[in-house]
């Protein structure tokens, strides 16, 4: 019998991982409250889910790729939810970035109610879903893990294992964190050797390969024309947005909060994102920062004005 693969979120990074699954000849019936979103599923070959209890139906693993913890809850949990809808011994894989507090609270529900569940967050953003080369950052028990792991070696090239569920999205945050404040760091750096009239081509070949460098600026560089395949050389076309990437600071700063970790160059790397969001370029990539910083200096509220 064929193993059914129920997917729910087929949003931009759902619909390419759903899409991953049916290139590899599996079964996949998926669920979107866009119907648009569910149609382009259909013409890959997936299934059209009615409702929740449609999808789950017979279901024998559940991934969701959702927004926000808010829709996470309203999927999984009440009678009407997927924890209930599903058989008992259900795989259930959640792969959207949330507060923590409510993928541990997800998870003991699964727990409880007989099912294995893992949190699965991913990295590597729109780009390396289309192709398959996701990083999954995972947690949950071994057992889950590893039978989990065969579908998510077709969505993505690593399957990172962080410990107990919950630990993913702990992880991911934290990486997230890093994450925006080197893309602050490589931007600000660039922009500088530029106003200083240096070589940037040679300023961003030596940095890379020296103590200063930093996983943007040697891969996912901020400004045109220093690495192949980036959305800095197609004007900014996300890629991972800057919204995104406000969301996973904002996250970040949450759970800094509730455990009293000290961040403050987290706090000010949301401040940044959060400016240049609101300022008209949320759906920018988040390598898109560099126009912020290189804009007039005096304009570019978060610099020293000595």
């Amino acid at each position: 019998m064929t193993e059914k693969i129920a997917f729910a979120g087929l949003g931009n990074m759902g619909l390419p991982m759903a899409e991953q699954l049916l290139k590899a000849r599996r079964q996949v019936c998926a669920f979107d409250l866009s119907e648009a979103s569910v149609q382009k599923a259909v013409a890959s070959g997936a299934t059209a889910a009615a409702s929740l209890a449609d999808l789950a139906d017979g279901a024998d693993t559940i991934i969701t790729m959702l927004p926000a913890g808010a829709h996470v809850r309203g999927i999984y949990l009440g009678p009407e939810g997927l924890i209930a809808l599903a058989e008992p011994g259900t795989l259930l894989i959640d792969c959207s970035t949330i507060d923590v507090e409510t993928s541990r609270a997800i998870g003991d529900a699964a727990i409880a109610a007989g099912h294995q569940m893992i949190d699965a967050p991913v990295t590597g953003g729109v780009m390396a879903a289309r192709v398959g080369k996701l990083n999954f950052i995972v947690g949950g028990t071994e057992a889950s893990v590893e039978r989990a792991r065969p579908l998510l070696d077709i969505m993505g090239q690593k399957v990172l294992h962080a410990g107990d569920q919950g630990s993913g999205i702990g992880v991911k945050i934290c990486n997230n964190m890093s994450l925006g404040i080197s893309m602050i760091a490589a931007a600000e750096t660039l922009m500088m050797a530029k106003r200083l009239g240096l070589d940037l081509n040679r300023t961003h070949e030596i940095i890379s390969n020296a103590s200063g460098a930093n996983w943007p600026l040697a891969n996912y560089c901020p400004l045109p024309g220093f690495v192949d395949g980036v959305p800095a050389n197609s004007g900014y076309r996300p890629g991972f947005s800057a919204a995104m990437m406000r969301k996973d600071l904002r996250l970040a700063q949450e759970a800094a909060l509730a455990v009293g970790a000290i961040t403050p160059l987290g706090a000010h790397a949301l401040a940044i994102f959060s400016h240049f969001c609101d300022t008209g370029d949320a759906e920018t990539d988040y390598s898109g920062i560099s126009k912020l910083i290189g804009g007039d200096a005096w304009d570019y509220p978060f610099s020293p004005k000595g």
